[in-house]
């Protein structure tokens, strides 16, 4: 989902270029773009955080997180915990770890190397962040492997500097290096993580740069699907990142984009773009990583959308309308597992938002086990003030269903310069949904 400024979230793809496309980007802090929503359209209540951070200079050193079979024990904590040394693999629908089930439960943490100084948090803000999350019952964390800028100035880690055409991967402390410390906190607390490489929206630069880098402003947004160039700069960058930690078992897999679609935040669709166009890209995307590291899994990270015209009484995320149809998908070889998110309130499933989710996860469930390859919903939240009780009955249906897991969006701490951004859907140990989480991840581990 998008959340670092208002987004426009309708149920037509109709858009014009004087207005933000339906699901594009139309207001918040310092967007420079068009203020004007698609008639019809609605605003997810509560998606602000902070607009996508720059900083300093871009430095050619390269560095290798090693593995490492020593026991990390937590600063504020006396259990020590053993240092991950074997890589989550797959059997059927089940995560797996040295041969016995994997359970992958947990929450989102986009923020954890894209946030604190130039260099990312310290390491006292980093392990009371994966105490908060380890506290809760979670195995697995998600969260962003990019950040493209275009200029350096603001003081947080950026990871991929854009000059006209020419990008730059920063492996400095102010860039890959900030990765690198979240991934040694999440070793040394027994967390794995899911590590997504670019952004369907424009939080965090995302896909749009490399097309108005590369072929200039004003394109199509899914000619980063198809345009030779882009897809070679994009390969670029994913090889630097993935060679880097391809020896590194603390990361359980990439994911190639957050929800991709046709369209992004303040670009439209081509005509030509449906679900084929984003199919054939993630084959070649995944086939790619699989060449270049064999000890990964990798997924999509996409929201899951059908592709069944005419069902369910034409609910758009069932039309295959937005570029997605997770049957297919879930078919590419090269890829381990499916994701699915789940917002039926920013989605306009208003009606009965607990029964839509219900009926949302057991049709997931269906297909997975249809394909016989684990499937997550990786993303899902309400901002309501029933979501203890929504949750509980979709936690419910995961386990009963056979789901392979769950990551709610999304993991929230109180650090040393406060807490961390609040969109709304923030979890922080406070909230009675955490507890709540912890009940689920001991069911879900007891299911096995």
């Amino acid at each position: 989902m998008i959340r670092s400024t208002l987004l426009v979230l309708a149920l037509s793809l109709a858009s014009v270029r004087a207005q933000s496309p339906v699901f594009g980007q139309c207001g918040g802090e310092n967007w420079p773009g068009p203020f004007t929503c698609v008639a019809g359209s609605v605003v997810s209540p509560g998606l602000l955080r902070p607009p996508p951070p720059v900083t300093s200079t871009v430095s050619s050193t390269t560095s290798t997180v090693k593995s490492t079979t020593s026991t990390v024990t937590s600063a504020t904590s006396t259990a020590s915990v053993p240092v991950s040394t074997a890589f989550v693999k797959t059997s059927g629908m089940k995560f797996t770890l040295n041969g016995a089930p994997y359970t992958l439960v947990g929450s989102n943490a986009y923020w954890l190397p894209l946030m604190g100084s130039s260099t990312g948090y310290s390491s006292a803000d980093l392990n009371t962040a994966f105490n908060d999350i380890v506290g809760s019952g979670a195995t697995t964390v998600r969260t962003w492997g990019f950040n493209e800028v275009t200029t350096t100035s603001g003081g947080v880690p950026y990871l991929h500097l854009w000059s006209g055409s020419t990008a730059t991967v920063n492996t400095a402390a102010t860039g890959l290096g900030s990765l690198d410390n979240v991934i040694a906190a999440a070793k040394a607390h027994g967390i794995r993580l899911i590590v997504t490489l670019t952004n369907n929206w424009s939080d965090y630069g995302g896909m749009d740069v490399y097309t108005a880098q590369i072929l200039g402003s004003g394109q199509f947004h899914d000619l980063f699907y198809t345009n030779p160039t882009v897809i070679a700069a994009f390969k670029t960058y994913v090889q630097t990142v993935v060679t880097r930690y391809a020896n590194e078992p603390t990361i359980m897999a990439w994911e190639l984009a957050n929800e991709p679609r046709c369209a992004g935040s303040n670009t439209v669709a081509s005509p030509t773009c449906n679900t084929t166009t984003i199919t054939t890209w993630a084959s070649n995307i995944s086939a790619f990583i699989k060449s270049i590291d064999k000890n990964h899994l990798v997924a999509i990270g996409d929201e899951g959308f059908f592709n069944e015209p005419g069902s369910h009484n034409f609910d758009f995320v069932y039309q295959g309308t937005l570029g997605i149809d997770f049957a297919a998908n879930m078919q590419i070889s090269t890829l381990d597992f499916g994701t699915f998110h789940m917002y039926p309130e920013s989605w306009g499933e208003n009606a009965d938002v607990e029964a839509w989710g219900v009926q949302w996860i057991t049709d997931h469930a269906t297909v997975m086990a249809s394909a016989n390859k684990p499937a997550i919903m990786e993303e899902f939240g309400i901002t309501d003030s029933n979501r203890s009780t929504t949750y509980a009955s979709w936690y419910s249906t995961v386990v009963s269903t056979g789901l392979t897991g769950d990551l709610i969006w999304q993991a929230g701490s109180t650090l040393s310069g406060g807490p961390t951004p609040n969109d709304g859907y923030m979890i922080f140990p406070t909230d009675p949904v955490y507890q709540l989480i912890k009940s689920h991840a001991a069911a879900l581990k007891a299911r096995g």
